[in-house]
């Protein structure tokens, strides 16, 4: 039987415990929320596993290979810890679902390839700014420093263009 779907938290809710996530996070190791780190990471380690001495010799993912292992990190457990937390979120307040959403005149393929590059393309400007918006918005604008608020700003007035452009092309 299916579980009945539960409403969203509260948005001031949610915003006052994601703060003392942050608070929390940044009091038991030092660092605020980040994600884009972990994919560095992984693809350092996928890189030494595959490439070994390819990828000590590369200058950006070399470095995090020296030491222990890129995957001991914090970060990858943060990752792991969202993962499982979104599931049982989805899980117990009844929105697990595995569907496509996006256009529907692109057909599946193209939502898969559209989501897909701007998942790359996000990936990429997240480690050109050294950060996520989790890295820099939230952790960056906490201890109010400017470039946290300047990427805030330029991301949402970059996501609203986009998204206002693809509305206008494949909707």
């Amino acid at each position: 039987m299916p579980t009945a779907v539960r409403p969203f938290w509260p948005p001031l809710a949610a915003g006052i415990v994601l703060g003392l996530v942050l608070l929390l996070t940044f009091l038991l190791n030092g660092y605020g929320l980040g994600a884009s780190g972990f994919f560095t990471r992984l693809t350092a380690w996928l890189g030494g596993e595959l490439a070994g001495p390819v990828t000590q010799a590369n200058s950006y993912l070399g470095p995090f290979l020296k030491g222990a292992n890129p995957l001991a990190s914090w970060i990858s457990w943060e990752i792991v810890g969202v993962m499982l937390g979104a599931l049982l979120a989805a899980l117990t307040g009844g929105r697990f679902r595995l569907r496509l959403d996006g256009a529907p005149r692109l057909g599946g393929g193209g939502r898969i390839a559209l989501a897909l590059g701007g998942g790359v393309l996000t990936g990429f400007g997240a480690r050109l700014a050294r950060g996520c918006t989790s890295g820099i918005g939230l952790s960056g604008s906490a201890p109010l420093a400017v470039a946290g608020f300047l990427f805030l700003i330029g991301f949402f007035i970059v996501g609203i263009a986009v998204s206002f452009l693809t509305r206008r092309i494949w909707a």
